[in-house]
């Protein structure tokens, strides 16, 4: 790395761009998510990181990290999520508490920086998108020893050594004896597994392909299916069932992938005999065709409720909602059916489980225009890019626009961690796709 002295005279459009160790920072925190507690002190770390080498260059020097319009998209697709939660804490049930929670979430930001920059040149994209691949790869293979020994070895070692440092494991015993799906690295007190796996897969297809061609991407599509379906979110299926689409269309064309759903199909009609957790997932599935209301509820394990409840918010709190993360203390006096145990169980419902009537319930209309308009100025971006760019942005767009995607019935995402998962997904983005470089 050249020295800050040195770049300081350097054509703004000839120097050396991206920062060399910003993948470094996007890869660790991502693979201490199984940590959150960890994960977020490396994500504040890399924010500060950020802000001292701006202040060090003076500001002077932000075109060699980012270009400007990478710069400008990044800021904007922030701002798109940031300014709904801002401008919601007016009518929040604890407006102290609200505004506080949108100024701590300004260290996204210089965040999002770092991680565009990460991806601002041809080897930070290659190192960041490969180990991002890795991950997956790794927690899958993780994921699958779980199936075969029944524990996770890489949670078992991070439980181990939470047991060492202070006293009790990541999980509380009664969460690990109710545990009935895959959890993997994860753990059984946070089944994320299959939606992490999914929103990420498209660095690891896309990646296969690239090295080791057709059979590479169907092995690595198989292996991720298995796990994905065996983590037993539906959610998930429908996200991975749009990566495989967009992925394999372009690798394969329309006849090899039809072959791949086919094979696809009848190694669910397998796993429905082999796996009892598998089976009963497709039966409550299936009860979404019957008329009965009761049914679908049950089916969609109790959302229908929380939609209606949803709208009842979305009623009373049109303008700006109900704030961000209030959906919870909101609940219960929209709750259509109080006096029924809820399909989840006991409590009130924590989010809208759906993106739409999220932002809507809890930012209101003004919030879901400025989701509206951060989405337009992303796919404008992508619209006017060149060829070359879109190829190289290619993973990071699918995996933002699949975790995105509007039906999707099981992100929260102004959480800490599906708004951070998001957000850098966003920034990986605008940094691949605009970046100066064209090769």
């Amino acid at each position: 790395m050249t020295t800050i002295a040195a770049a300081s005279h350097a054509d703004p459009d000839t120097a050396p761009h991206g920062w060399r160790w910003a993948p470094a920072w996007v890869l660790a925190f991502v693979a201490l998510w199984p940590a959150p507690g960890i994960a977020e002190g490396v994500m504040v770390l890399g924010a500060l990181a950020a802000i001292l080498r701006l202040l060090l260059m003076r500001f002077r020097g932000g075109t060699r990290l980012l270009s400007g319009p990478a710069w400008a998209l990044t800021s904007v697709l922030f701002f798109a999520y940031w300014l709904p939660q801002l401008i919601s804490s007016f009518d929040a049930m604890d407006r102290a508490r609200a505004f506080q929670e949108s100024l701590v979430d300004l260290r996204y930001l210089p965040f999002l920086w770092l991680a565009a920059a990460a991806v601002a040149n041809e080897q930070g994209r290659r190192i960041t998108f490969n180990g991002l691949a890795i991950i997956v790869v790794v927690w899958t293979l993780d994921a699958l020893l779980q199936v075969i020994f029944g524990t996770s070895p890489l949670f078992w070692g991070i439980d181990q050594l939470k047991q060492v440092l202070s006293g009790h494991g990541m999980c509380k015993p009664e969460e690990t004896l109710a545990l009935d799906r895959l959890s993997g690295v994860l753990g059984p007190c946070n089944l994320k597994l299959g939606l992490v796996l999914a929103s990420l897969s498209p660095f690891a297809l896309f990646a296969a392909g690239k090295r080791f061609g057709l059979w590479g991407w169907s092995l690595a599509a198989a292996t991720l299916g298995v796990v994905i379906l065996l983590a037993g979110a539906r959610a998930a299926w429908l996200t991975f069932g749009l990566v495989l689409v967009f992925s394999g269309w372009r690798l394969l064309g329309w006849k090899k992938l039809l072959g791949v759903f086919l094979f696809g199909g009848l190694s669910l009609l397998v796993l429905g005999m082999t796996s009892p957790q598998f089976r009963e997932r497709i039966e409550r599935t299936t009860q979404a065709l019957n008329a009965d209301e009761s049914g679908v509820d049950v089916a969609l394990s109790g959302r229908s409720q929380i939609w209606k409840a949803s709208l009842c918010m979305i009623r009373e709190h049109p303008v700006n909602g109900v704030g961000t993360r209030n959906f919870r203390a909101e609940f219960p006096a929209c709750d259509p059916a109080p006096e029924a145990v809820p399909a989840w169980g006991s409590g009130p419902a924590h989010h809208a489980h759906q993106i739409v009537l999220e932002i809507l319930s809890e930012t209101g209309f003004i919030g879901l225009l400025l989701w509206l308009a951060g989405a337009a100025m992303a796919w404008r971006a992508w619209r006017f890019a060149s060829a070359v760019a879109k190829e190289r942005a290619r993973p990071a767009m699918l995996a933002l626009a699949v975790t995105v995607f509007p039906f999707n019935t099981h992100l929260a995402f102004y959480s800490t961690f599906w708004g951070g998962l998001t957000l850098l997904l966003a920034a990986l983005y605008a940094g691949s796709l605009l970046a100066r470089d064209d090769g």
